[in-house]
């Protein structure tokens, strides 16, 4: 769905159909998920402009536009991607993409069981591409709203908290202020796509639910804000520039010192 919203092809008929009936709901949906790629990359640029080497990508998807690997290692060739997604189809593209490609792998693996990818972190080869003893970026780019209020700290945390000074924490994740600027059916709508063609339940939180997922990090200017109004670059793309409101997405880059 993702991707079909990107103008990307790595998707099938059931993700566009669900799209279609996400944009009949929520017609931003493709401004949003745009806006959000743009996050994704200025996030990754700046901070591996600051020496980070390491990115681990939680929920990565079906490879699309603006991957993580092919803006960090415009920055420096040498910089290594962890791709984790559960879909076996999106870890098969991704590695599709990655021949070639020594430093950066993908791997199936849930997101929300944090514990299993620590230990396969450790296993294997992979500490050849992810060395948590080494500062690490951990992103969850419009990931986190599937995870329930009673689980989601148990699910970032465990990871969050194994990273060493100057790593560095990022996060986009839908804002319960969203529901001042849309109608409560809108919203309805769009949580019964999710459920009934994702299998899903989305959670909105607020900014201080938010920044309680960032314990131990400092964020880097401006904060937590809407995503549009995280270091918007001049002549970028983003749809939200023109539009009266700013993203309902709210996002964050956080370093722990």
């Amino acid at each position: 769905m993702y991707d079909y919203l990107l103008g990307g092809v790595q998707n099938f008929e059931a993700d566009r159909e669900a799209a279609r009936q996400l944009l009949q709901a929520f017609p931003d949906a493709a401004d949003t998920a745009r806006s959000n790629r743009l996050f994704l990359s200025r996030a990754v640029r700046t901070l591996a402009e600051d020496g980070i080497c390491q990115f681990l990508d939680l929920g990565s998807g079906i490879p699309t536009q603006g991957n993580v690997h092919e803006i960090a290692q415009a920055i420096d060739p040498a910089i290594r991607v962890l791709y984790v997604d559960i879909d076996p189809v999106a870890v098969v593209a991704s590695n599709q993409i990655l021949m070639g490609n020594p430093a950066c792998r993908a791997i199936e693996a849930d997101f929300t069981h944090p514990h299993l990818i620590l230990d396969a972190l450790t296993a294997g080869d992979l500490s050849n591409v992810i060395d948590l003893d080494r500062p690490t970026a951990l992103l969850y780019c419009s990931v986190l709203q599937l995870v329930s209020d009673d689980l989601i700290d148990s699910v970032v945390a465990p990871i969050r908290d194994r990273l060493v000074p100057g790593s560095a924490l990022v996060i986009s994740h839908p804002g319960t202020a969203v529901t001042d600027g849309y109608d409560e059916s809108s919203l309805s709508s769009v949580a019964e796509v999710y459920r009934t063609k994702a299998a899903a339940e989305i959670v909105m939180r607020s900014d201080d639910q938010l920044a309680a997922l960032f314990k131990g990090f400092t964020f880097m200017e401006p904060g937590l804000v809407s995503i549009n109004e995280w270091r918007p670059e001049l002549g970028e793309p983003d749809p939200y520039v023109s539009k009266s409101m700013p993203s309902p997405m709210r996002g964050a880059v956080a370093v722990r010192y």
